[in-house]
């Protein structure tokens, strides 16, 4: 496990002062890049490899908001390897204890240079020890477009939304799908699932549907094929 502790910034809240979905979601992604410069595996030499691990999903539960200026922890730890999947928990707590917010994630290792997936080696595993799964109810890792959809225009991707991968970050896609949801919809869960990489210059498309407990946002390129799919609930 690896964690870090923080405070809560006043750039990371809301106009109810308390931790956006966006910040909560970086601190959980800088959690995992953190871990992995710790152990020797951070972005520097994962590049000279012509490796990258890239998220691919999300299933993340809110117990509470963190307020301006709250102490905070946050936590990481890999809970398991299939193929060229790593999966991952987060938890962000108190530092009495009191959890904020958990998460699940999948990871794909991928050769940067032809943008395939390829197994993790023995060496890159060998230094992430398996812990213990935290207890999430799975709500499985395809998000299904409801077909009542709202097309929305559409929009540019601009150097602010890039990450050092060059593609779209994945808060980004959550922080621009969160447009299009009621302002006033308390997000108690959300699940993503990041499915092409869209880069400096290209179109999205967004689709928004509503069911009757939540909202579907689906950012498409023109042919309507999904870059990421977010499920607010």
């Amino acid at each position: 496990m690896y964690e870090f502790n923080s405070r809560v910034r006043y750039s990371e809240i809301d106009h109810h002062g308390t931790l956006t979905l966006p910040a909560l979601i970086n601190y959980f992604q800088d959690c995992s890049v953190f871990h992995s410069e710790s152990v020797g595996r951070g972005t520097a030499v994962q590049g000279e490899l012509g490796r990258a691990w890239v998220l691919t999903g999300w299933q993340i539960e809110f117990r509470r908001a963190a307020d301006l200026g709250e102490s905070i922890r946050i936590s990481t730890w890999p809970h398991g390897f299939r193929g060229f999947i790593g999966e991952r928990n987060f938890l962000m707590e108190t530092l009495d204890g009191e959890i904020l917010a958990c998460a699940d994630s999948s990871w794909a290792y991928i050769d940067t240079k032809t943008g395939h997936p390829v197994k993790a080696s023995e060496e890159e595993r060998a230094v992430y020890p398996i812990e213990e799964k935290l207890d999430m109810k799975p709500l499985g890792r395809k998000i299904r477009i409801p077909e009542e959809r709202q097309e929305m225009g559409c929009f540019t991707v601009r150097q602010y939304h890039l990450d050092s991968n060059h593609h779209v970050n994945n808060a980004q896609y959550i922080r621009l799908s969160q447009e299009y949801i009621p302002a006033d919809f308390q997000v108690q869960r959300l699940r993503a699932e990041y499915k092409r990489q869209a880069v400096l210059g290209d179109k999205i498309f967004p689709l928004v549907s509503k069911t009757e407990d939540s909202y579907v946002v689906a950012l498409c390129n023109e042919k309507k094929e999904s870059y990421a799919v977010v499920e607010f609930a």
